[in-house]
């Protein structure tokens, strides 16, 4: 049996991930840790909660003993790692946590693992894996033309993404300073199920249902590359099962949509499965606002490598993937009620004021 240490599995991609894995895999066992921010939500593990093949631990990884004593307690056999602050907007208001969470954090997590790593056995050493989960925008910003390649110099705009891009360093380092078999993979806009409601997609369905306005930043032409979350997990199981040491890939996909398109889209569907008691569409609720500081014109990924390597490509178009998103989040409405616990209202953030 395989043991898998999964940090930030209560949030977005780690409950996916989550879900997927128990589908996947029959012969695993699943440490997730988790400090339960306002992102992470058990409920949306609620359904795996008794699987007996899952574990549940809350705590931090800065948290040094937790995670050496987590460590030695479980022995795990890989660790894949989710745990960030991970939302623009907010790290333009506040930044010290992502620093704390996605730097130091990172760190921790790091020397944790190197001194758990170095005392296995040969064979143990020689299968462990430690895959560090990335995102596109330590790259920067993209012009008309082009995409982000494994080779793209890293030119994070935002706190958040300067935060990442530190973590992907100190990754790295550690992988050619001491030979932890680390793997990182850097993925694009993620959309789907369980996606807390401060990022566009479920910000604007539930706005839409309630009769709120839909903001786009700026003129809404700001384009970001959109990949299926559960394509994205089945992605990340192709790299902690043959994905090269030392090696980053980039996850993307194929799906170029400005903001406005999106939110268009959204309307659409909304207007297909989920009428307006006056008939009108939910086009009519959208307002443009002004701009988020610093906001990055165009992210795009080439997944070559992915497909060339790994054998990756997406199942789902984006056609397909955000029917299924809308449906999901039309027929979960209670699990969008809970996850917002009082905090965040839906109000707007990274304003930099």
């Amino acid at each position: 049996m395989n043991t898998i240490l999964v940090t930030g599995g209560a949030g977005f991609i780690g409950s996916n991930f989550i879900h997927v894995l128990l589908e996947t895999c029959q012969d695993v066992q699943i440490i997730n840790l988790d400090k339960l921010t306002y992102a992470g939500n058990l409920d949306s593990l609620r359904d795996i909660e008794h699987d007996p093949r899952y574990t549940f631990v809350q705590g931090d990884i800065c948290d040094e003993a937790l995670v050496r004593q987590l460590l030695a307690d479980d022995h795990p056999d890989a660790i894949v790692h989710f745990a960030a602050e991970s939302h623009v907007d907010r790290s333009i208001d506040g930044p010290s946590e992502f620093i704390q969470t996605n730097i130091h954090g990172t760190f921790n997590l790091l020397e944790s693992v190197r001194h758990y790593w170095g005392e296995l056995d040969t064979i143990h050493k020689k299968q462990f894996r430690f895959i560090h989960i990335s995102t596109d925008e330590v790259y920067g910003s993209l012009g008309k033309t082009g995409f982000f390649m494994e080779e793209t110099p890293y030119a994070p705009n935002s706190p958040y993404s300067a935060s990442k891009a530190s973590s992907d360093l100190l990754v790295r380092s550690y992988f050619h300073t001491y030979g932890l078999p680390a793997i990182i993979t850097n993925c694009s806009n993620n959309y789907g199920p369980y996606h807390f409601p401060e990022k566009l997609i479920p910000l604007m369905i539930l706005n839409a249902l309630e009769g709120k306005s839909l903001p786009v930043y700026g003129n809404g032409q700001n384009v970001r590359d959109w990949l299926y979350v559960e394509d994205h997990c089945r992605a990340i199981l192709k790299v902690l099962e043959k994905g090269r040491l030392g090696e980053k890939y980039n996850i993307g996909g194929h799906n170029e949509k400005t903001n406005l398109d999106i939110v268009h889209t959204l309307c659409d569907i909304l207007d297909d499965k989920r009428p307006r008691s006056d008939g009108k569409s939910y086009r009519e609720q959208i307002t443009f606002v002004k701009d988020r500081p610093g906001h990055d014109l165009r992210y795009a990924i080439d997944a070559s490598k992915m497909q060339r390597e790994l054998g990756w490509v997406p199942e789902e178009t984006f056609e397909t993937g955000i029917v299924k998103t809308v449906e999901w989040y039309l027929s979960h409405a209670e699990w969008c009620k809970r996850v917002t616990d009082g905090t965040y209202q839906r109000e707007r953030l990274g304003i930099g004021e």
